[in-house]
């Protein structure tokens, strides 16, 4: 059966700097199904759903639902819920976790302090702790939103469980179904795409150590898609896969091309250009599409180490 995975992985569709875009994520547990727009269409009340996606617009917070791996038959929802906040802008990533008993509580949240990486609030609402049981892999299975989520993703989160991989938590949409199955990894918010087990572990491990994996990586979500191709180009140029060692200052431009400088914690800078291309040929965006199209993707040109910063602006910088 022919789905948008299968045609992106045969015509080799770069997965650099195609990763969701968030400097924090919030986290709710809701099992049961999930349907395409799962806040709004699950087991969770759609009109706290609609809520939260209101109070989160224009804060840097992406909300998604999270299960455990493994049968989603509707049994109830459980009395007590796991929630997760993760920052993931280097130089002050941190993963907290909570547990609550009614999620509208998380309408008490200051959404915009989280997305700027200030977690008192969620400590002081949720009683929300430090989250210190190693890192968390989130694969997305969510088949109503494209079928590829469900028949790579719930494979792998279910390989993943069974073989004692701790942290593996099925996720509403990651985005990128062509890239199936995708994986989200906190706290560092690296995303990766035609994820398979022996790898996923892998990068936990890295992570658990404070180490970035960059083979199959779609970028972090802290920057936007620019800036994820950008850094990553840094990465292989210079040898470096510290999780928080290098930071997008700022980018400067518009489709087709930025000007995106990167900057390491020992003072180093890299000044790279990227490209908008288009994905040829035409492909499934999804297994949903109705047409095939061109999706664009980020092309490094140029990666410059530069000895003092240009004289930009930090406007789109996050």
């Amino acid at each position: 059966m022919s789905t948008c995975a299968t045609a992106s992985r045969a015509l080799d569709e770069p997965v650099s700097g195609t990763a969701a875009t968030a400097t924090t994520w919030l986290l709710l547990e809701q099992p049961g199904p999930w349907g395409a727009k799962a806040l709004v269409s699950s087991h969770l009340d759609p009109a706290l759903g609609r809520a939260l996606e209101a109070a989160a617009e224009g804060t840097g917070v992406r909300i998604a639902l999270i299960r455990r791996p493994g049968r989603h038959a509707d049994f109830g929802t459980p009395d007590v819920r796991h929630v997760y906040a993760a920052h993931t802008v280097p130089g002050k990533v941190w993963l907290h976790g909570a547990a609550l008993t009614d999620p509208r509580r998380l309408l008490d949240l200051d959404l915009a302090a989280l997305g700027r990486g200030d977690h008192t609030g969620f400590d002081t609402v949720l009683d929300g702790r430090p989250h210190t049981d190693g890192p968390l892999a989130l694969v997305c299975t969510n088949g109503k939103r494209d079928r590829c989520c469900a028949m790579l993703g719930r494979p792998l989160a279910a390989e993943l469980t069974a073989s004692g991989v701790t942290g593996v938590w099925e996720v509403t949409h990651l985005g990128g179904h062509r890239f199936s199955p995708t994986v989200l990894v906190l706290p560092y918010g690296y995303a990766y795409g035609r994820a398979q087990a022996h790898a996923v572990k892998e990068v936990l491990h890295g992570a658990q150590q404070g180490r970035i994996v960059v083979e199959g990586c779609r970028g972090a979500s802290a920057w936007e898609r620019p800036g994820q191709a950008a850094e990553l180009a840094v990465r292989g140029v210079a040898g470096e896969y510290a999780a928080e060692a290098l930071r997008v200052i700022c980018t400067d431009g518009a489709a087709p091309r930025w000007e995106v400088l990167v900057a390491h914690v020992d003072g180093r800078r890299w000044r790279v250009t990227v490209d908008q291309g288009e994905a040829l040929p035409p492909r499934p965006e999804s297994c949903g599409a109705a047409v095939l199209g061109t999706p664009a993707r980020m092309d490094v040109v140029a990666v410059e180490e530069v000895t003092a910063a240009p004289s930009t602006s930090p406007a789109h910088s996050r």
